[in-house]
């Protein structure tokens, strides 16, 4: 009896310690994933501490070994091959576990505030230009998606809610509209396996997006919630959706990063200028894999309540940003806005612009346009300005619609409706009621529609010549 008992007792140690082995992954690495190709890939996760992990990978049969840490932590490097699939990767530490359906190809981030966020199925009265048409042809398992769920923390998440979807009709409606039709493209251009995460929540500002350190030189402007802070959390917590919503991505291997946010900044468009490269910064300092490609896109014109040129300054800020960020680039949107909506039905054009600037900057494919003319000078000759631009080596156009939205002002800072027409060289503007100009400025204001392009179909950003 006595040696009954004790193989009983043997047996439930033995079952509680089996139950207890398992290896436990954060939500960003399981079955259906897009791991990027021909690199190094971590992989992450839990386990009993001290254990021995092993790791092993379907493309090579290669065993990795890893011990986990005293609080069960562990984590080890992959090295992956050229795009294919699919594969598969058991962990064990002791007890295995398989995933499945795994793709090697390139993995992108796409974040943002709400225009990121709106999915292809659109918000309530507020519809996705041709989504019926994006989902009919959203059957693709070469393309994978990532949602990462809303969550506020105080700390540094280990995992978020989500899971790795096979591209088609549900699963695209749900998802970013500007983050698929990205993904989507780029895969039948490149003709690997994509996989997009989308980690996005309407009307936040940068800082939620931001961890501790990199608001450090804004502690005087933003005040960082303490964790033990009582007080009711909330989307625009400085940090909150970083803790929540980046942090259990941060390591998984990508490519670059699409980011879609600013309008809930607009008021404070010269912090924006210094929070943005600071955020950028951040996450590649954190992802430690390079200067990771980061391209954005310009908030849209909308007639906004208020100061008619906090629109202007915001769009002002984000190409001005463009200088101090490396390995970045911007999607101008001043023709695709909409004056009583906020979140554009257009989101094709959007994510179009977003692939030029990894077509051409980062896959180095030649030939392909990426950028809108940029404003570079300007010569006063008597009572007429003449204006040149960066980027439009084979001119300007309107596309057949007269030039407007230019305005000039003289010493006394008043601006004045001015008319504008292309050149050999740039464009011409002048005002009747202004004899001796000295400042332009083109669309700086909320809502407007911009038609002033290079002959390549890209939109010039709205821009001012003076700091007033």
């Amino acid at each position: 009896m006595r040696q009954r008992l004790f193989c009983f007792a043997l047996l439930f140690v033995f079952l509680s310690t089996a139950a207890t082995a398992n290896v436990t992954l954060p939500a960003i690495i399981g079955s259906n994933m897009v791991l990027q190709r021909q690199s190094e890939v971590v992989l992450w996760g839990k386990a009993t501490h001290n254990a021995r992990v092993t790791v092993t990978t379907s493309w090579n049969k290669r065993e990795y070994t890893v011990k986990a840490g005293a609080d069960g932590a562990w984590k080890v490097k992959v090295q992956t091959p050229a795009a294919g699939g699919p594969y598969e990767i058991t962990i064990s530490d002791g007890t295995a576990i398989t995933l499945r359906n795994i793709l090697i190809g390139e993995v992108w981030i796409c974040s943002g505030q709400s225009n990121m966020e709106m999915p292809v199925k659109g918000f309530r009265n507020q519809p996705i230009l041709h989504s019926t048409d994006i989902l009919m042809e959203a059957d693709n398992p070469q393309v994978r998606l990532f949602h990462v769920k809303r969550r506020i923390s105080r700390v540094p998440q280990f995992t978020c809610e989500g899971s790795w979807e096979v591209s088609d009709a549900e699963s695209v409606s749900t998802f970013s509209a500007v983050g698929y039709q990205f993904a989507k493209m780029l895969q039948e251009k490149l003709q690997v396996p994509v996989g997009v995460i989308e980690t996005s929540w309407g009307g936040t500002v940068i800082e939620a997006w931001m961890n501790e350190k990199s608001l450090q030189p804004f502690a005087g402007e933003i005040k960082i919630p303490a964790v033990t802070d009582t007080l009711k959390l909330h989307q625009n917590d400085p940090t909150g959706l970083y803790n929540g919503m980046v942090a259990p991505l941060i390591g998984y291997g990508i490519r670059g990063t699409i980011w879609y946010q600013g309008e809930s900044n607009r008021t404070r468009p010269a912090q924006y200028r210094r929070l943005m490269p600071a955020m950028v910064n951040a996450w590649r300092s954190v992802w430690d894999c390079g200067e990771f490609p980061f391209y954005y896109v310009q908030i849209a014109p909308y007639e906004y309540a208020g100061d008619h040129e906090l629109g202007g300054k915001i769009r002002e800020a984000q190409l001005k940003a463009l200088e101090e960020i490396p390995n970045a680039g911007m999607a101008v949107t001043m023709d695709v806005g909409e004056e009583k909506c906020i979140h554009p039905a257009d989101k094709t054009i959007v994510s179009k612009r977003l692939l030029y600037w990894a077509l051409a900057r980062t896959y180095g494919m030649k030939g392909i346009p990426h950028e809108g003319p940029v404003y570079k000078s300007m010569k006063v000759s008597a009572d007429t300005v003449n204006l040149s631009f960066d980027h439009a080596a084979n001119g300007l156009t309107t596309f057949g619609k007269p030039l407007t939205d230019f305005e000039v002002a003289g010493a006394d800072k008043v601006f004045h409706p001015a008319h504008a027409w292309i050149t050999r060289g740039g464009v011409a503007v002048k005002s009747e009621e202004v004899e001796e100009p000295v400042a332009v400025r083109y669309a700086f204001k909320d809502w407007v529609v911009g038609n002033l392009f290079n002959t390549e179909g890209l939109p010039a950003s709205s821009f001012r010549t003076d700091e007033w």
